[in-house]
């Protein structure tokens, strides 16, 4: 533990920080995740609805994504990142059901 004040309050606003940090990840990770369990479900049923869902999803991620980004949590890079291989996904589910139709 530290014995300088000055220090003592960093550790204070660095455990603070670690803690908001942690619920921003947490908040991303669980709407990627609820953002995948819909393309799958879009992928075994494609119809309007299911892609208007999708769509839903991939937005609330995408804005989570980008205030995270903003606020420091995660890299620029890896919020990127992130965003591209949603896209990439559900791209990769739509082309069968575009050659079907």
């Amino acid at each position: 533990m530290a014995n300088i004040k000055s220090a003592i309050k960093r550790i204070e606003v660095a455990e603070r920080n670690r803690l908001h940090n942690k619920a921003y990840k947490s908040a991303v990770k669980t709407l990627t995740k609820r953002y995948l369990t819909a393309v799958e479900a879009y992928g075994a049923n494609p119809s309007p609805e299911t892609e208007q869902e999708v769509h839903q999803r991939m937005s609330a991620a995408y804005s989570k994504i980008d205030k995270a980004i903003k606020r420091g949590v995660i890299h620029p890079n890896s919020g990127a990142r992130k965003k591209s291989r949603m896209a990439r996904l559900l791209k990769s589910k739509q082309a069968p059901v575009a050659a079907e139709a």
